[in-house]
């Protein structure tokens, strides 16, 4: 709102002074330093430049047309050509407490409002909820809510995703897999568990299955870079280049199949894990 304001008195101050206003109004912003005031204007040393006048005398210029009088004290020109704007404290006070008795705070509605969609929350459905899955609930009803409050139209998504694949597991493990104890206990808890089990099987056979060829492009990666560094050090910087390509690819095989093994461990060292396995 005050930076609104300025620039649209800083607009008529400069329309006799500079052909194009609208560009100098960007190089007024809050002041860093509270001692040079609330708020400072630069644009009389790029003017200056462009009129071949010191920026100081067209600071002065831009301050004796200037009309700030009703909220802000007398403008100061400061070193190279700054201008330099502190706001009137009864002025401000009476800001506040307007804002006080105002329904909107003084945010006026936008003049353009748009349609926005807010997608958030989005939990996964086959899972225990937590504390933690409010962070993106709160956060995007707060964006919501800012939204309306300045006029846009807003459409709210909570975005389940793909459930039918996290609910045919839940499905399977419960034909298949289910403690009936445990599930009159805690359904979701036990629903849960299902769900992870079933997982972990299916990334078990996808792992079985993967494995083999796996090991067969490490193997053929190990080969091709031992023949390549039995040739010594690499001759120019294209060799040198292929030779790293080669350790590179040699290095993420071996992570694949590491990877690929401590899967397949984790089911085989479980008795009851790796007979559903051999079983489903």
């Amino acid at each position: 709102m005050i930076l609104t304001l300025l620039k649209s008195r800083f607009a008529d101050a400069l329309s006799g002074i500079a052909d194009d206003p609208a560009q100098l109004l960007d190089m007024i912003k809050s002041s860093q330093d509270p001692k040079f005031g609330d708020y400072q204007a630069n644009c009389a040393m790029p003017l200056g430049k462009k009129l071949g006048q010191p920026p100081r005398d067209i600071a002065a210029q831009i301050v004796e047309r200037l009309d700030v009088a009703d909220f802000c004290e007398p403008p100061e020109v400061a070193g190279p050509g700054f201008i330099n704007l502190k706001l009137k404290e009864e002025w401000l006070t009476e800001q506040v407490n307007g804002i006080l008795v105002d329904d909107r705070l003084g945010v006026t509605p936008v003049s353009e409002p748009k349609h926005v969609v807010v997608d958030y929350s989005s939990p996964n459905v086959a899972k225990p909820m937590h504390v933690g899955h409010l962070r993106s609930s709160v956060i995007g009803d707060a964006i919501c809510r800012i939204l309306r409050f300045a006029g846009h139209k807003v459409t709210s998504d909570n975005h389940i995703g793909d459930w039918g694949t996290q609910f045919g597991m839940i499905i399977y493990g419960y034909k298949h897999f289910v403690d009936q104890a445990g599930y009159e206990e805690d359904p979701v808890g036990e629903l849960a568990r299902l769900y992870r089990l079933v997982n972990q099987l299916s990334d078990y056979h996808a792992a079985v299955n993967s494995l083999p060829d796996l090991e067969q492009k490490l193997s053929a990666a190990q080969q091709a870079l031992t023949t390549a560094e039995a040739g010594g050090e690499p001759k120019d910087k294209s060799e040198k280049k292929q030779r790293k390509a080669l350790r590179k690819s040699v290095s993420g095989l071996e992570q694949q199949v590491g990877s690929t093994r401590k899967i397949m461990e984790a089911v085989r060292s479980s008795p009851v894990v790796s007979s559903a396995a051999d079983e489903h």
